[in-house]
């Protein structure tokens, strides 16, 4: 492996490992500048990220989605899926660089192809 695959093999080691029904959720980050050059500030960031509720599924616990009574048409999403969810579903933990969540399976709302996609008014 090279030292850039050893440093990302690294990083995904110190992340929390969902158990049972539970998924792992990387929050999306707003661009600090938009398509036309502007550079927005620290509050709007901030705001427009609290509001979008989208992330990326990095993990799944084993149980995710096996309930064939809830889940007859098969599971809502998958790793490497961009999800919607709730604003203040599941558990936030701060890892260097920002924060993850954990969700439980049925706190996905929706999934979606581009998180720049979602429109951010406020």
């Amino acid at each position: 492996k090279s030292e850039d695959q050893k440093e990302v093999t690294n990083e995904k080691a110190k992340l929390p490992k969902p158990t049972g029904w539970r998924l792992l959720v990387l929050p999306f980050k707003m661009n600090e500048k938009t398509k036309g050059g502007i550079i927005m500030n620290e509050s709007t960031l901030e705001k427009q990220q609290v509001g979008s509720q989208c992330g990326n599924v990095l993990a799944m616990g084993d149980a995710c989605y096996k309930d064939k009574e809830r889940y007859p048409n098969g599971p809502w999403c998958k790793v490497g899926d961009w999800v919607i969810f709730a604003r203040y579903a599941g558990s936030r933990i701060q890892i260097e660089g920002g924060e993850v969540r954990l969700l439980n399976e049925d706190e996905v709302l929706a999934t979606i192809q581009d998180p720049t996609d979602i429109l951010h008014k406020f």
